[in-house]
């Protein structure tokens, strides 16, 4: 019997991890660029659906673990962009167009591998600098709100020693009993799960700012190191059917404010790995179930808003900040890796972490121009290792290892 339940009960952990580790990390992007709480609200429950759907039909369909979410890196270039013009509904029809670059990096392979062509250390210097302002949070929390941060702070650096996948869990529900204790009363506050449809608008700027910079950061962060994790467990599962899944559901997702979906990375392992089952041909069960309980947290979507609204800003900015320092180790070790791209890499990360709006476009923007602009300068080519996003070649060639051994893998953020 705890057999048969092993492969559940791993998909049931993957998703409450994913959840309870970056959801505020969503909604402090939703509520950067304009959403309102009905908006936050609906986008989170919009993401979890769509995650939800896409996992049990892809594990369903292939048989493989594959492991849908949130676009956790996205959501902070969201929080660095701040308010564009003609506010939520040009992000929305921002995250919509993203949604359409991800269908047609799918019908397009050769999309797909010009995204695959951006320096490893460019795209690594783009995504730290992104996520860097929330990562310094927590010690800000701690200056300016200390009774209330310390306990967070201090939950998360133990349990990451000891449970390093519950050290985010535990840092929210340590925040979430702070909000409680200090904090007004939940009982005014409607915490039933709400869809509020926004009808996109469209603007030259929210399509710079956002939606390039989204598509490339999931894309880079989150779908290509994802094919690698499971490569690395002995899955192959083509990519080009995952890009057309989870880019149409972001793309119908965005009217109701879900930023973007695509495929885990790091969580991807509670599912791929074999704590999940020991025979490999049955961990695909664990990407139902964690695809079933995605949707079923997204009900509580609406009391997740209400208690991030009620608690002081930077405590959640500080519990996201948490949850992203994993990112953005990730992200530093691929920018300054290889010694070829290291000077690039600086410029990409010093642009985009200056928060620049020139133009009315955004840093991350600016930032990737810039990394782009030094390396053609300097007539250098940056050799760093790629992994091709496209069929077989799209993953790292497990050799002689077995399914279970990991392979080493592109540098990723931590998603959802």
């Amino acid at each position: 019997m705890t057999r048969l339940l092993q492969p559940v009960l791993a998909g049931v952990v993957t998703a409450v991890v994913g959840f309870a580790s970056t959801f505020a990390v969503v909604l402090a992007g939703l509520r950067a660029v304009g959403a309102d709480q009905r908006q936050a609200a609906s986008g989170l429950l919009a993401l979890c659906v769509a995650n939800g759907v896409v996992a049990v039909w892809l594990g369903l369909r292939q048989r493989v673990p594959i492991i849908v979410a949130w676009s956790t890196p996205g959501a902070a270039l969201l929080v660095a962009t701040g308010t564009v013009e003609g506010g939520f509904p040009a992000a929305v029809g921002a995250f919509a167009v993203s949604g359409l670059l991800l269908t047609a990096a799918g019908l397009f392979p050769a999309l797909g591998r010009w995204i695959a062509a951006i320096p490893t250390p460019i795209a690594g210097a783009m995504l730290a600098g992104v996520v860097l302002d929330l990562c310094v949070a927590p010690v800000r929390a701690l200056a300016e709100i200390p009774l209330m941060a310390g306990p967070v702070v201090l939950t998360w650096a133990l349990l990451s020693r000891f449970a390093r996948k519950w050290a985010i869990p535990a840092a929210l529900l340590v925040a979430v009993a702070a909000i409680a204790l200090t904090g007004p009363e939940l009982g005014a506050v409607d915490v039933r799960p709400v869809l509020e449809v926004t009808v996109p608008s469209w603007s030259a700027q929210a399509m710079v700012s956002v939606a390039l910079p989204l598509f490339l950061v999931t894309m880079v962060s989150q779908n290509v190191p994802g094919m690698a994790v499971l490569a690395g467990y002995g899955y192959r599962p083509p990519l080009r059917g995952i890009l057309v899944s989870t880019g149409l559901a972001s793309t119908l997702g965005a009217p109701l404010g879900g930023h973007a979906v695509n495929l885990a990375a790091i969580s991807a392992a509670l599912s791929a790995g074999p704590d999940a089952d020991p025979d490999p041909a049955r961990r695909w069960i664990a990407s139902v179930t964690s695809g079933v309980s995605m949707i079923v947290l997204g009900i509580g979507s609406g009391l997740a808003t209400a208690l991030v609204l009620l608690s002081p800003p930077l405590l959640v900015e500080a519990v996201a900040g948490l949850a992203l320092l994993g990112a953005l180790a990730s992200a530093i070790a691929s920018a300054v890796t290889d010694p070829e791209g290291r000077e690039a890499a600086a410029v990409t990360f010093v642009v985009t972490a200056s928060g620049l709006t020139f133009l009315g476009v955004g840093a991350a923007f600016w930032g990737l121009v810039a990394g782009g602009l030094m390396t053609l300068l300097h007539r250098r080519r940056v050799n760093t290792p790629r992994t091709p996003p496209y069929g077989e070649e799209a993953v790292p060639d497990g050799g002689e290892e077995g399914p279970d051994t990991p392979q080493p893998v592109r540098p990723a953020g931590r998603t959802g």
